[in-house]
């Protein structure tokens, strides 16, 4: 057996690896590495046509930069995580997209996890994510399990919850009370008349309350009746048709209030099915204002969460944060509200 050439070994390590290195780009555009490393991160500082034989010579050999190595030398990582329950509701994924938008210019790659609706799944996701040493955190609501909030508490990383508000956040907060929505539901509907009511919520933490602050709300007036049911996550609209037949078959109901959109859009489908005039003889109200809800016939009466303010008041606040050059938790909440927009099936 002939003993293979070194430099021929180092090739074809090379080759099959297919990790192009800083040096081989350096070698290919003909200049030096440090050249490479400027025109890389720094484009300003070298000139136009330089700046083009790097970026041609980077698409030649597929090189791709060791964000690592750099993360180890400067502590900082430009990595930002974005925790979300899902991207199937279209509310949440106005969210991602806007703090997509604003962190991108900046510099900022985003980590986006889904943490589903239990704090078990959260937990997990969270320990992934702190492991990577993220520059900032955007995590979806503020109850979280003992652990969840004991490592956010001890990790020094600059952090938003979004989508829920409380008097004690763990580090900033931009959001809406829930039990403030399921009030002013509740003081909406009776203003109009209604008074025997279903519920239909999804079993989380955030439809709860809202489902705590509309009977606090009859409770307030002291008039109404209610019938509550729950549904799995991520709602959807057969789970919505099947609870309202269910609530429809067994109580006399003039309204039926639902936690989620696709939710209400399942009790209008079988109001329409049973030939009940709405909302002559059922109203209908549905939560988030998806893009579809206008367009529903009749037209849906909802609560519209902003999405997007929420997601550019929670990119600022943690661009803010990074920038600064110690960390120091602000404890600070920002109520962005919401609005009940009255429409055809109420």
């Amino acid at each position: 057996m002939t003993a293979m050439d070194d430099s021929s070994t180092r090739g074809r390590s090379s080759r099959s690896t297919g990790s192009a290195r800083l040096t081989d780009v350096a070698r290919v555009a003909g200049v030096a590495p440090m050249t490479v490393s400027r025109a890389l991160n720094r484009p300003e500082l070298v000139s136009e046509s330089t700046r083009l034989r790097v970026q041609r010579a980077v698409l030649e050999t597929g090189y791709v930069p060791n964000r690592v190595a750099g993360a180890l030398a400067s502590s900082r990582s430009r990595l930002v995580a974005l925790l979300v329950p899902t991207v199937a509701h279209s509310l949440f994924a106005e969210v991602v997209q806007t703090v997509m938008g604003v962190l991108a210019p900046q510099g900022y790659q985003v980590l986006l996890g889904l943490t589903g609706y239990t704090p078990e799944q959260e937990e997990t996701i969270l320990e992934t994510v702190l492991s990577r040493r993220p520059d900032g955190i955007v995590l979806t609501g503020c109850r979280h399990s003992a652990l969840t909030r004991q490592r956010l508490l001890s990790a020094k990383v600059p952090l938003v919850e979004i989508w829920d508000m409380s008097d004690d956040p763990v580090d900033m907060l931009v959001g809406f009370s829930h039990e403030a929505v399921g009030r002013a539901v509740a003081e909406h509907l009776l203003a109009r008349g209604y008074r025997r009511f279903g519920l239909i919520s999804a079993d989380d933490s955030r439809g709860r309350r809202r489902v705590a602050g509309f009977i606090a709300g009859l409770e307030g007036a002291g008039e109404g009746t209610y019938q509550l049911r729950e549904v799995g996550t991520p709602s959807s609209m057969p789970w919505g048709r099947g609870m309202s037949a269910e609530l429809l078959d067994s109580h006399s109901l003039d309204a039926i209030v639902c936690s989620s959109d696709i939710l209400a859009l399942g009790v209008l489908a079988e109001a329409q099915s049973r030939g009940l005039a709405v909302p002559d003889r059922l109203a209908i109200m549905g939560f988030g204002d998806s893009s579809y809800a206008g367009a529903s016939f009749p037209a849906l009466s909802t609560v519209r969460i902003d999405g997007a303010a929420i997601g550019l008041r929670a990119a600022e606040h943690l661009l803010q944060r990074m920038a600064q050059p110690t960390f120091e938790r602000a404890g600070q909440s920002q109520d962005v509200g919401f609005e009940i927009i009255d429409r055809d099936t109420t």
